[in-house]
């Protein structure tokens, strides 16, 4: 897993795959703002042929939480393990300043934006990682995007300037209005705002599947052999619907899934198999991808209880910073069954 994550790093910062992907990006997600893309993630599934990527993410949730849940199993290796995560997130937060800032001033305002973040489902995790930050040394605090105010020198709270904006939000290209200070604050470089729409566009756009799982679209990208195996074996194939003959998909939906490429937390994932035909026809073409469907492996509870699950590689550039994993039960992946959500993972 960990290969494939460096892989598509590297590829990302390969003049041919940006040339290619370029065109299919907006203005703001071409825009290289010199700095990575805070809390990657990278999510697999566990199959008899190997782990599978299922997708990528810019803003990934839930790795303060696999953090703690480590932390709480007590045994040395996994003491080890959470110290270790601790040192490379903090890393990644200097690092994302050093990568952007132009003088030698040290990192001192972090503001972890997200939608009515009293809202969401991980405000406990926002919290609690804005804790932590603060126990770094730094001013953290938790806000939503219309509490900050844009000005021509930069991003405030408070009457106090906002160095580091890490992420939440899921308008990944900063679309909506609520979104357009960040935007061109973002634009002009006044902001270091992490992650950000040139990371999303390189490798969060689940577009970008449909290139790591074509042999032929990939050749002009000097690749090597291992690269291009690698690829073969971990990507499902992906395609657009609108790339596809209607009938030949509806006749092969039971082993695929649809999945908008735009949104994120399994909203409007589709199983084929549970897919109507109307709600087949309603699916748009140009933004709907088509993946062939590759099942989550099983878990068993001491109480005899199945769980699906998969995994995430929490990472930033091509550096892991830890893993946990997701259980649940019913079709796509959530946080609502009971005994369920993140779980530690145990490296053996």
């Amino acid at each position: 897993m960990l290969r494939l994550v460096r892989l598509l790093f590297r590829l990302s910062r390969s003049q041919n795959y940006r040339d290619y992907v370029f065109p299919q990006l907006p203005e703001v997600a071409r825009f290289d703002p010199g700095h990575a893309s805070l809390m990657m993630g990278y999510d697999f599934h566990l199959t008899a042929d190997g782990p599978k990527l299922i997708e990528v993410n810019t803003n990934a949730g839930g790795a303060y939480l696999a953090w703690l849940s480590e932390q709480q199993t007590g045994k040395i290796s996994t003491i080890h393990l959470s110290r270790r995560f601790e040192t490379r997130l903090l890393r990644s937060y200097l690092q994302e300043w050093h990568d952007f800032s132009t003088t030698a001033r040290p990192l001192k305002t972090i503001a972890i934006v997200d939608e009515d973040p009293q809202l969401q489902p991980l405000f406990p995790e926002m919290l609690a990682c804005c804790d932590w930050l603060c126990e770094q040394g730094f001013d953290a605090r938790v806000v939503a995007p219309q509490q900050l105010e844009v000005r021509n020198d930069g991003v405030y709270h408070r009457e106090i300037k906002i160095d580091l904006v890490y992420n939440r939000h899921c308008d990944f290209f900063l679309e909506s209005d609520l979104m357009s200070g960040l935007r061109s604050a973002y634009l002009n470089q006044s902001l270091c705002l992490s992650p950000n729409p040139f990371a999303y566009g390189l490798l969060a756009d689940k577009r970008r599947m449909i290139l790591w799982s074509d042999p032929e679209r990939l050749k002009p990208l000097g690749l090597r052999h291992e690269d291009l195996k690698l690829l073969s074996d971990m990507v499902p194939s992906s395609r657009l619907f609108g790339d596809c003959n209607e009938e030949e998909l509806w006749a092969e939906r039971k082993n695929l899934i649809f999945k908008p490429v735009t949104r994120f937390g399994s909203r409007g994932v589709l199983l084929g198999k549970s897919i109507t035909r109307k709600r087949f026809a309603s699916l748009d073409p140009d933004d709907t991808l088509v993946q062939d469907l590759v099942p989550p492996s099983v878990v068993t509870d001491a109480g005899g209880s199945e769980y699906k699950a998969d995994l995430r590689l929490y990472v930033y550039r091509d550096r892991l910073i830890g893993v946990g994993a997701r259980l649940y039960q019913g079709q796509v992946t959530n946080l609502r069954t009971e005994g369920g959500g993140f779980a530690p993972v145990r490296v053996v």
